[in-house]
């Protein structure tokens, strides 16, 4: 591999990377025009194995945005990451595929756990792993599919 090409494939992971993080970003932050930006017009999104839906990245930032008025705290902690690189001809394509693992720990609406008014523990668990596709745009990486495979949760009641 020559220089430039390996030069290439690291800006590409560096970005590939930055891409996930600002997804998980956006959807901690509930910032749904920055959810959206992260996305190819063409994307699809699926929930279902986690409960939710599957369609575009505006039928889902919908939905994100009304189910997760459910939860005051949420953080998307995605980890393990494992990036593929597409190849043409020898040399990095414009696609890539990314699969992570996540834990999201997350705090429900409600009553504080304690009186203080201080931090208040996550009650809400889900941990699983994020197939995602990306391709190369004019504007950048931008995803073209992302799949939610929910592995496991955890509810904790109020005195758990």
């Amino acid at each position: 591999m020559t220089q430039r090409a390996e030069h290439s494939t690291v800006m590409d992971r560096l970005a590939l990377d930055d891409l996930v993080t600002g997804y998980a970003i956006a959807v901690d932050d509930g910032d749904w025009p920055g959810y959206l930006a992260l996305f190819a017009a063409d994307a699809r999104v699926d929930y279902r194995s986690a409960g939710g839906i599957e369609g575009s990245a505006e039928d889902v930032a919908a939905w994100l945005a009304e189910m997760l008025r459910n939860f005051e705290i949420r953080q998307h902690l995605i980890v393990n990451r494992r990036i593929t690189l597409g190849s043409q001809d020898g040399a990095p394509g414009d696609t890539a595929r990314i699969r992570a693992d996540y834990l999201n720990p997350m705090r429900l609406a409600g009553p504080a756990a304690d009186d203080d008014g201080g931090p208040t523990a996550p009650n809400y668990t889900c941990a699983g792993r994020y197939d995602f596709t990306a391709r190369r745009t004019p504007d950048g990486w931008r995803l073209t599919a992302v799949v939610v495979q929910e592995k496991w949760r955890e509810v904790r009641q109020a005195g758990d």
